[in-house]
């Protein structure tokens, strides 16, 4: 297929040794979805949870924090690989204060997307209202830190922003409104243009370190292959999903091109996991996995949230076995190794 990669091109960039170290970035600070959502969800009335076993049980001390994950997601390694803390916490979670979250915060709501129509399906916190969590957060560390380190943790923070999944999944493939609205690139166009607005926002706020994460090969998620395989098209991922994300992609890439260009003191990177997840996905051996078909929690066909809790007796053992913990999140490991290679292939930068 025209967007695959060949796995050598990733070779040299997953076998290299350490991580990123001496990173002159004081916090990561976080904007998206339920990829870097570390329970924020927690704290407002949605049924798109994790706060409950067995998502957590490999996390410190086996607590389930939000994460949708067994365990640490891939901001928690992003912030270890630049020195800080091993984990990044929510902006919401009460057992943190101004103190923690002055060396990195999440603000990411599981279910959100770029599409403020998105964050209505579930009822989570729209991108908009991340925005504004931002700015609160400015205050609140002007107070603790003072004006003048406040200012230069704003500036020299790594902003990683990390959505669009849902925009697509959630919204446009399952509900009516924006596909009686827009063709699929119209909308691709439309969301980009969001990404590029959220953008010029925060750095009107003080942001200059910018990683736009691109999406997965959403085709491949384990949900969209058990709804292709009931579909009657086999059990492989579904090349229309993978296609619109590598295409999506292009355009989000594009905008990042620009923005260096016409913004300026800006240093922006597009953070593509695309490649690697894929090729995750398709030869999971080589990566110490046994199976991407299906993942860890519960059948793994189609389970999350609420349908993947610690009474499922079919959740395996040993999620480092499994690409995938839950039919739409990747496993602890698994965010390990995309983490390294984002950190390395195009977070360097910021070093």
């Amino acid at each position: 297929m025209a967007y695959s990669n060949t796995l050598w091109l990733l070779l040299p960039y997953f076998f290299l040794a350490g991580v990123v170290t001496g990173a002159k970035v004081p916090a990561v600070i976080v904007f998206g979805d339920s990829s870097v959502d570390a329970g924020n969800n927690n704290q407002i009335s949605t049924v798109l949870k994790s706060n409950f076993q067995p998502y957590g049980r490999d996390f410190y001390g086996g607590q389930p924090t939000g994460r949708f994950s067994n365990g640490r997601i891939a901001t928690d390694y992003i912030s270890e690989a630049f020195g800080l803390r091993p984990t990044i916490p929510a902006y919401l979670d009460p057992m943190y204060n101004i103190s923690d979250f002055a060396v990195g915060v999440s603000f990411a709501s599981a279910g959100t997307g770029f599409d403020n129509a998105t964050s209505d399906v579930l009822s989570v916190i729209p991108f908009w209202k991340e925005l504004e969590y931002f700015k609160d957060y400015q205050t609140k560390l002007k107070v603790y830190m003072g004006i003048e380190k406040a200012t230069n943790i704003i500036s020299e923070a790594l902003y990683i922003i990390s959505l669009g999944t849902n925009d697509f999944l959630e919204n446009y493939y399952t509900l009516p409104d924006r596909r009686s609205q827009y063709n699929i690139e119209q909308y691709q166009v439309f969301l980009s243009g969001i990404a590029e607005k959220f953008v010029k926002s925060i750095y009107d706020l003080g942001a200059r370190k910018i990683a736009m994460t691109g999406l997965p090969p959403m085709g491949c998620l384990p949900l969209e292959r058990t709804t292709n395989f009931f579909g009657g098209n086999g059990d492989g991922c579904k090349d229309e999903y993978n296609k619109v994300a590598f295409d999506f992609n292009l355009k989000v890439s594009a905008m990042v091109k620009k923005m260096n260009k016409e913004v300026k003191g800006i240093k922006m990177v597009f953070s593509n996991p695309y490649y690697i997840f894929l090729q995750i996905v398709r030869k999971p051996s080589f990566f110490g996995f046994e199976t991407a078909a299906v993942a860890c929690c519960a059948t793994g066909m189609f389970e999350m949230g609420y349908m993947c809790d610690k009474y499922n007796p079919f959740t395996c053992s040993d999620a480092s076995k499994y690409v995938f913990w839950d039919s739409f999140h990747p496993t602890e490991k698994t965010s390990h190794i995309i983490a390294d290679y984002v950190a390395k292939r195009f977070l360097y930068v910021f070093r």
